[in-house]
Parts: structure tokens; sequence; C-alpha cells
């Protein structure tokens, strides 16, 4: 059986951790404070699940989930993660992150600089645009269900919603995508990483994050994104000099 090691135990990581384990995934979590603080979570969880520290999740996984916004100086269990598989499902959000200059003047996105806080893995950016909470204004009793649960179809259903997974490795996404089917949802390749801003907040595809979109609609969303950048000295030399 698959095995997932989740960074994070935050509403993200624990959400996914309860969909991975319904639908068949061993998990084992980790959190910043150590495995004797997700006792209460696991036991909700069920035999599927076990809590660790970040090392013993990495070292576990089959291929992992970091569950935590981007910073420049994170500790990762690099050697421990090295080879696999590693899902990013962090937004740049300026207000929580504070600015970095490489993705605001679109050098990079904020996923390559995770691929190379990470460079002997393989960084997915996947589950970015799926809410892991109840919808805030609720119409129906399921509305209070996490989207990822809420808008999970069988495949094939006419309402099936879909999801987009970028990489720089073609067998990350397949990963996912197999990943995705599982939880009940298509998917929508937006690779490489180098793209991945296409399914950015602000993003035509982000204004239908709450209730989703059919992988048709997904595609036209992301082909219509337009990159809003800043000026930076480090993006107008790589730009090259302005013409005289």
């Amino acid at each position: 059986m698959t095995t997932i090691g989740i960074l994070g135990a935050g509403q993200a990581g624990a959400t996914l951790a309860r969909v991975a384990t319904a639908a068949g995934y061993d998990v084992v979590i980790a959190n910043s404070r150590g495995p004797e603080t997700l006792r209460r979570l696991v036991n909700d969880l069920g035999r599927r699940a076990r809590a660790a520290y970040a090392a013993e999740a990495a070292a576990a996984a089959d291929f992992a989930v970091t569950a935590f916004p981007y910073a420049p100086g994170d500790r990762l269990p690099v050697q421990e993660l090295a080879g696999k598989v590693v899902i990013d499902n962090n937004n740049y959000m300026v207000w929580r992150d504070g600015n970095f200059p490489d993705v605001d003047s679109g050098l990079k996105t904020v996923h390559e600089l995770r691929q190379e806080q990470l460079p002997a893995s393989k960084v997915v950016k996947a589950f970015n645009h799926v809410q892991f909470h109840e919808r805030f204004h609720l119409r129906v009793p399921s509305d209070a269900l996490p989207a990822i649960m809420r808008l999970a179809r069988p495949a094939g259903a006419p309402d099936r919603k879909a999801l987009v997974v970028s990489s720089d490795y073609p067998e990350a996404v397949e990963l996912v995508t197999r990943f995705y089917d599982d939880l009940g949802f298509d998917a929508v390749d937006n690779s490489p990483l180098s793209e991945s801003w296409r399914s950015s907040p602000g993003t035509p595809m982000w204004r239908h994050h709450v209730d989703g979109q059919s992988r048709e609609e997904l595609i036209r969303n992301l082909q219509r994104a337009q990159r809003s950048v800043t000026s930076t000295p480090a993006a107008a030399q790589a730009k090259g000099p302005m013409p005289a």
C-alpha cells in the first residue's frame, strides 16, 4: 500500500490526510511540535495513519506533501525526500509571506523556489486551488464539508471537477493525476513549474476555486491568465539592456 508523508498538520495537511486514508492510502503525518501533539488527530484518522517527526515521515513516504507556506529559511528533510515526488500545495500570499523579489519580478514561481530547497526531489504543484475548509456561505448541508470532499465525484460523472498539476517531472504529474482520480477529480497538466503562475490567486481559474470547474473550463481559464510582474533590478538584468 502507498504511504504518503504529510509534512504539516494544519487544516490542509489534516484534511488531506483524512481524504487520503479514506481512499485507502497510508499516511505518516508530522508537524513542527512533535508526534505526541498529533495523538488526537491520528486517533480520529484510524489505523491507516500514524504521527512521526518530519524526517521520519519523509523517510517512510512513497511520496510526500509539504502542507505549509514556502519560506526561504525552511529546514526540510532533504536527504529523506531525495528521489521522491513532493507535492507542494502552497500559494504565494504576500499579506502572509512577505515579498519574494524573484516571484514578484516573474523570474521564478514560488514552486520553483521550493524545488530549489529540495534539489534531489521531484516537486509538483497540486491541491492549491481546492479548499480544505467548509464553504464560507453555506447553502445546503453539504457545504459544511471541506471542498476537497464536497466537490469529489466518481470517474465519468458529468459534473466532475478538475484540478491543476504542474511539475518539471512527467512522472510526478502522472502520480498526482492518479492521486486526484482516487480522490474524485480530473487533472489538467499545466507544466512545467515555470508555468505554475497560471493557477495562482487572482488568475481567471482562481475565481472558481470555491465551487470548482470542469476540465474544459479549467483549461480555458489557464489559457486566459496574464502574468503581472513587478519590475526589479534583478528582472531588468535578466531581460538584458533596453534597446537604444
